[in-house]
């Protein structure tokens, strides 16, 4: 997992105006006369977090006229929820995998006592 990839992402949703713009985007592309109908901001504030979004590579934006077109990013879907699922299980891709020289003696699994 690139976990500075990773902390970036979650930074950039761990606002409830860009969790919400990512809801709105996980329905398909809109414009940002369309986003901003849904809140009571500016034009300048929307701008504001469209890029942080897009620097987190969870949001793209095509020029449509005057306003911008945007999207969800399709690999961000794949890896968050890829990340998500490798960060809260033990996978094969779990950081705990390379531990295997655990010195402390508390630590090391004891032997299972019905197993006697």
């Amino acid at each position: 997992m690139d976990y500075p990839k990773y902390v970036k992402m979650l930074k950039a949703m761990a606002d409830s105006n860009r969790l919400q713009i990512i809801d709105l985007l996980s329905c398909g592309s809109l414009c940002a006369c369309d986003i901003l109908t849904h809140f009571e901001f500016t034009q300048p504030t929307l701008s504001h977090h469209m890029k942080v979004l897009q620097s987190a590579g969870i949001v793209s934006a095509k020029k449509d006229g005057k306003w911008q077109r945007y999207s969800l990013e399709p690999h961000f879907i794949r890896d968050f929820q890829t990340n998500a699922g490798d960060l809260l299980t033990g996978s094969q891709h779990c950081i705990c995998q390379s531990q295997t020289n655990l010195s402390c003696d508390e630590c090391q699994p004891t032997e299972d006592i019905e197993a006697k």
